[in-house]
């Protein structure tokens, strides 16, 4: 039963981060609350069927607590922070809170040349009105700035030794279920070269990111991010999303470093025991 609580908590932990956004934000229409209330229940019932299945399916890092928590509650800090942000902009009060400074603070800040915010503002449309600007500047500076406050944090604590413990045993399988280690090379090395791909594209992905949406404009749509809702989802996993590639680089460099102690102390244990007495006939 306290399985089963589990999963229905994770999923239900879920869907209100799915929905947060859509509640809070005012001027949301009918139509996009009933799409965005489906979107959330397709995904706690995804995150439910996947934590309470035996085998595993599609979520990495199921157990191997608390590598998954760390990670929602970045992405909840970001998407929540961001639609305060919106929030307070659309009301329109008086008062200016404490988020909506410090996101134009740090939008002033990292709106230098080449970064990844002014990266992400070359990529929108020409014409678009200043305030909308502006307010995609703060927003991505907000988001970037909690994204790596929380990559430092979960780093820090991978780099410390507090995950994965090694006297904790890890089942690479479960945890890495799209992760075959009979396939190719030796599964150190193949870790190891997964995980620095991953840590590249990390890096990588804020500055190239931008560049590859100012070009599909020339197929699609432009991206002008000027529903509520759209800059919320578009800011918070422009963000993230290369934040969790690092920290899955650096996850998966932790088990292979596992994996390779592991076999140094197989080999040590087999070292240790005495060789069988040879007779003269052998």
């Amino acid at each position: 039963m306290s399985h089963v609580a589990q999963c229905l908590m994770r999923g239900l932990c879920i869907a209100l981060l799915v929905l947060f956004p859509a509640l809070l934000l005012p001027g949301i229409s009918q139509d996009v609350a009933q799409g965005i209330t489906l979107l959330a229940l397709i995904a706690s019932v995804v995150v439910v069927t996947e934590y309470s299945a035996s085998y595993p399916g599609l979520v990495e890092f199921r157990d191997a607590r608390p590598y998954n928590r760390w990670r929602i509650v970045i992405l909840a800090t970001v998407v929540l922070a961001v639609t305060l942000l919106q929030r307070d902009l659309l009301l329109e009060t008086h008062a200016v809170s404490f988020i909506t400074t410090a996101a134009i603070a740090l939008g002033n800040v990292l709106d230098f040349p080449f970064s990844p915010v002014r990266l992400l503002v070359f990529s929108l449309p020409q014409g678009l009105p200043e305030p909308h600007i502006a307010n995609v500047t703060a927003a991505a500076g907000l988001a970037y700035i909690l994204s790596l406050l929380g990559a430092i944090f979960v780093l820090g604590s991978m780099l410390l030794g507090y995950w994965p413990r090694n006297e904790v045993a890890f089942n690479v399988w479960v945890n890495l279920p799209n992760f075959d280690p009979t396939k190719g090379v030796d599964v150190v090395q193949r870790l190891e070269r997964d995980a620095q791909v991953n840590i590249l594209l990390g890096i990588i992905l804020p500055f190239s990111l931008p560049v590859l949406l100012h070009i599909s404009t020339l197929l699609v749509q432009p991206m002008t991010l000027q529903t509520p809702l759209a800059l919320v989802w578009g800011i918070s996993l422009w963000a993230y999303i290369p934040v969790n590639l690092i920290m899955r680089g650096v996850a998966m460099h932790r088990i292979a470093q596992l994996v390779r102690a592991q076999r140094r102390r197989i080999a040590e244990a087999e070292d240790a025991l005495p060789l069988p007495v040879r007779s003269a006939y052998s």
